[in-house]
């Protein structure tokens, strides 16, 4: 397992990538993108507050390699849902 600061910094930087593409969205996409893409960038802010919460206080009584990859599935799925919403 990877220490908590280098987690919180993928975490971060993959939720950032997505920000940007949201704004882009928003900016230079159709009517019916910009609408979603507002939704989108409070869901994304939402999603990496959330993770990286999750990150500095784990789950007490649970093993810390099977609560970090519960962590990261449920992490990359979220990020799934919002990419295909986004493309959507």
């Amino acid at each position: 397992m990877a220490n908590k600061r280098v987690l919180k910094k993928a975490i971060h930087g993959v939720c950032d990538e997505l920000f940007a593409e949201a704004v882009a969205l928003m900016h230079y996409g159709e009517k019916g993108q910009k609408e979603n893409a507002k939704a989108q960038l409070y869901a994304i802010a939402k999603m990496e507050d959330e993770c990286i919460r999750r990150v500095s206080h784990p789950e007490p009584g649970m093993k810390a390699n099977a609560y970090f990859k519960d962590l990261r599935e449920k992490f990359a799925a979220q990020l799934s849902d919002i990419v295909d919403q986004m493309n959507g």
